[in-house]
């Protein structure tokens, strides 16, 4: 994000005496430029010149020679015979290892209460046997160079300044001197706004908050020397032979040349270019490249400088061809993509032979400026935004010349660019301008825009008259002009974001104050609410948050290897994943077929970082890709027509919505009166039963053993195949059955998918289907019955049946028999032994049945019994347990 400096916007616009960057901040954000961070100044406390008066080397017992010195550092002086080290010279006594001065030198000093860059706080200390009541600094130690080798010296450092005798007293504040006392702020940008990532946008913005006089920098007759040379016959030849255009729409439409000659290969980056440059975030590296970085952070306009030495005329602007490959500043060589837009030159008359750089990315290596370089091509362009962006994104290389070209620069801004790095180079570098200027201009203005004189307060409420209207968007920037009763507005060159009625009234909003507008509650309109779905879901996570799971949400993207960890099967259906086209991270390219795909990976991490109890649950949709093609890429200048929009919905994939829980640690933690419990396969069978109880919805467990009575088994594997449980425990795991259909499972992970993911081997999970739980949901409202005054009976039923009869498949039944008077029926033992006999076991269940119409005689109860058990016996075989 932008850096803003009080120092360097006022270049731009007359600051409000008094500011400060907290009062910028405020100022700002009133139009809409929020803040990011406000960075505080380099060094804080007391750093100020010093004059060395002596100069004590001893060598230490480690072989080290330190110096002890005196150092007269005005009124922060010692008085003599006083301070921490008494001496006759008034002056304090500083510790310095450094070689490179000598008594009478002018040195920096920071003193006791400093804090340095780092936050490296200063403070009396002994050592080597004296009291170092400061510390002489070096340029490292205040963030403004490299340097560490030695200390600075004032006189050395600056020398103009030293031969003009403007260097300070000792004990005056260096401070400012060297840049270092200045907060800057740091600004959030939008991407309509790409305009403030330059000082001349942000100033533009100031003064449309508080009226301050603005000086548009951008404009020829503001520059420096007062106007911009015109394109000469003799320019550099430029070519642009865009065969393939993005979107249509070439990828570049102006190109603007200068050549600087003659530059003195050493001659420095001025001391305030510097302190700006690092003010914004970047580093010096030589005059011609600092040129070019500031007037782009001053104005807007990216640039580029060119060894003139190393190019060959003509330059062409073309696509990459395939296999064409280029080594960028990063030293890092890229295979280039045919919608690549590239800046080539021509090497013995072959043209657009050689690849320079990405354009508006970054330049290559080949024809970078060097510490050699003495004549420079310097060039100014403007691009296509998203032929840009998406050179960029392609090859991971964000810049910041990117990051102003995607977002859109004002293309009448390239001329002025290109004139002020010229003018920098002339009176900084001792180079001379050769008047060789080409300009290939293609641009065209943005088209108007016709805006209703009521539609400002259509969409805001607010009634603003004509003249309100049309002055705000002149200050805007844009030429307006009314004509029965629509205003009609032309944008201004750096304003590529509008483009229709809604964006003026955008501007019209910000520029009056979005405060202006007032505050009204909507009305609620009636018969609207929550969806019966909507409610469900809420419902149900209100349900499972209660028994103790917490919710999270994690991305929808997965690796290929997320399957094999799984377990699931070669033919699995739920490997059929979606692939992203341009994936978030490259190592995560498919979508989630299941919940658990991702929700286990948020297990594995919370885990990993020592959270033991870990219950979780997501409500998020799965995407599976059978049978889904797209045909065709449509752009977007326009809807699809009726036959694209088909074939787009042909193409959208099955996304049915799941809910799943993952269940690690203890469901009962222990204590005085308790050993603990943990979760296990029966707490994941039994927060699917409360999905279904919060919906009403009838749901069957359902064992391995009846699997082959399941309609649509398919539904999380393949039926039948030994992989269609995965990822759970083939023998701990059961069936979630709706409607005759398999909809979800339930119960112990496998040991090895627990492995492959980190966890215990004790952990469980569940996973449903709830687009078929919610289409299970009644149709109408649940009537509650009233409460029975009468008194319930129980019946304890325990009936012997083959051990490969499910528990549920029974309480079915005896829920059957039980009829209206049914209360509750509860499997209390399962018993299992040789007084059964062999593959026999005991379910006995509790069966409590209530009459609403008087109390139940011993013949209806005992009628009821009779029914369960004649049922049971002609269904399972069933008998009672003697």
């Amino acid at each position: 994000m932008p850096f803003v400096a009080l120092d360097w916007l006022k270049d731009h616009v007359e600051v409000v005496p008094g500011t400060d960057i907290k009062q910028l901040s405020y100022d700002l954000v009133k139009v809409g430029l929020e803040e990011e961070a406000i960075h505080p100044a380099a060094v804080i406390g007391p750093l100020v010149a010093g004059r060395v008066l002596t100069l004590d080397a001893k060598e230490q017992s480690n072989g080290k020679v330190i110096n002890y010195c005196r150092v007269d550092v005005g009124e922060f002086n010692d008085r003599p015979g006083e301070g921490k080290e008494p001496s006759e010279l008034p002056s304090r006594g500083i510790i310095c290892g450094a070689h490179n001065f000598k008594v009478g030198d002018l040195v920096v000093v920071s003193l006791p209460g400093a804090v340095l860059p780092g936050d490296f706080q200063i403070a009396a200390r002994k050592t080597y046997g004296h009291v170092s009541d400061g510390m002489i600094c070096s340029q490292r130690e205040l963030g403004i160079g490299d340097d560490h080798d030695g200390i600075i010296v004032l006189e050395q450092l600056l020398p103009e300044k030293a031969a003009a005798g403007e260097l300070p007293a000792p004990g005056e504040s260096v401070i400012e001197l060297l840049g270092l006392g200045e907060e800057t702020l740091e600004i959030n940008i939008t991407p309509d706004r790409g305009y403030c990532f330059a000082m001349r946008g942000v100033g533009r913005e100031y003064a449309h908050s508080t009226g301050a006089k603005f000086t548009d920098l951008g404009l020829a007759e503001n520059l420096p020397s007062g106007s911009v040379s015109a394109a000469t016959a003799d320019g550099f030849v430029v070519k642009v032979a865009d065969e393939t255009p993005v979107n249509g729409k070439v990828g570049c439409d102006r190109f603007v040349t200068r050549i600087v000659t003659g530059i003195d290969a050493q001659a420095p980056t001025p001391d305030w270019m510097v302190r700006r440059l690092e003010q914004a975030g970047m580093r010096s590296i030589s005059l011609a490249v600092d040129a070019t970085n500031y007037v782009m952070l001053d104005l807007g306009q990216p640039l580029h400088a060119y060894d003139l030495d190393k190019v060959c005329g003509p330059i062409v602007v073309r696509r990459a061809k395939a296999g064409e490959k280029l080594t960028t500043l990063d030293e890092v060589e890229r295979s280039l993509d045919p919608e690549d837009l590239l800046i080539t030159d021509s090497p013995q008359g072959a043209e657009g032979s050689r690849v320079l750089g990405l354009a508006g990315v970054m330049g290559g290596a080949s024809t970078e400026v060097t510490a050699d370089t003495v004549n420079v091509l310097v060039e100014a362009a403007h691009f296509q935004p998203t032929s840009i962006a998406r050179t960029a994104r392609r090859h991971k290389l964000p810049s910041e010349a990117s990051k102003r070209f995607e977002r859109g620069v004002d293309f009448e801004l390239a001329p002025v660019a290109a004139q002020r790095v010229v003018d920098i180079l002339v009176e900084y570098g001792g180079g001379t301008d050769s008047g060789r200027v080409s300009d290939l201009n293609n641009t065209e203005p943005f088209a108007e825009i016709v805006m209703p004189l009521h539609e400002p307060a259509r969409l805001t409420g607010v009634e603003y008259d004509q003249e309100t209207i049309t002055g705000l968007l002149k200050d805007v920037g844009c030429e307006v002009r009314v004509e029965e009763g629509n205003v009609i507005a032309q944008p201004p060159s750096w304003r590529p974001d509008l483009t229709g009625p809604a964006h003026l009234v955008e501007e019209i909003a910000r520029l009056a104050g979005y405060d202006t507008i007032p505050s009204r509650r909507p009305r609620p309109i009636a018969g609207r609410g929550y969806t019966p779905k909507q409610r469900a879901r809420r419902d149900v996570g209100r349900a499972l948050a209660q028994g103790g799971l917490v919710q999270v949400l994690s991305y929808p993207f997965i690796s290929e290897d997320v399957f094999d960890d799984e377990l699931l099967g070669e033919k699995d259906v739920r490997r059929q994943a979606v692939r992203v086209a341009n994936p978030l991270a490259d190592d995560q390219p498919l979508l989630r077929t299941s919940l658990l795909d991702t929700l286990l990976g948020v297990a594995r991490r919370n885990i990993a970082r020592g959270n033991e109890q870990c219950a979780i649950f997501e409500t998020g949709l799965v995407t599976r890709g059978m049978g889904t093609e797209l045909t065709g890429s449509f752009g977007v200048e326009q809807k699809p027509d009726p036959d694209q929009q088909r074939a787009l919905e042909k193409g959208v994939p099955y996304q049915p919505e799941h809910i799943a829980g993952v269940l690690v640690g203890q469901a009962e933690l222990a204590g005085s009166l308790s050993a603990g419990r943990a979760y296990d396969w029966a707490d994941a069978v039994e927060f699917v039963t409360t999905v279904a109880q919060t919906l009403a919805v009838p749901m069957r467990v359902q064992g391995k053993d009846g699997r082959q009575r399941l309609a649509n088994d398919n539904v999380m594997g393949e039926p039948g195949s030994p992989e269609a449980v995965a990822p759970f425990h083939p023998g701990r795991c059961a069936r979630i059955v709706v409607r005759g259909a398999c909809v979800g499972l339930a119960g112990q992970l496998h040991p090895a998918v627990c492995r492959n993911f980190g966890l215990p081997e004790s952990a469980c999970a569940f996973e449903i289907d709830f687009e078929k739980f919610t289409a299970a949901m009644p149709k109408k409202d649940l009537q509650v019955k009233p409460v029975s005054s009468f008194p319930p009976a129980k019946e304890d039923i325990a009936l012997v049946v083959d051990a490969d009869i499910p528990a549920a498949d029974v309480q079915q039944v005896i829920e059957k028999q039980a009829g209206d008077l049914l209360e509750e029926v509860r499997l209390f033992d399962v018993f299992s032994g040789d007084q059964l006999g062999e593959g026999k076991k005991s379910l006995a269940f509790s069966v409590k049945i209530r009459s609403g119409e008087g109390t139940l005689s011993a013949s209806e109860i005992q009628a009821v019994r009779t029914r369960i058990i004649k049922a049971t016996a002609k269904k399972f075989k069933a008998t009672l347990r003697a």
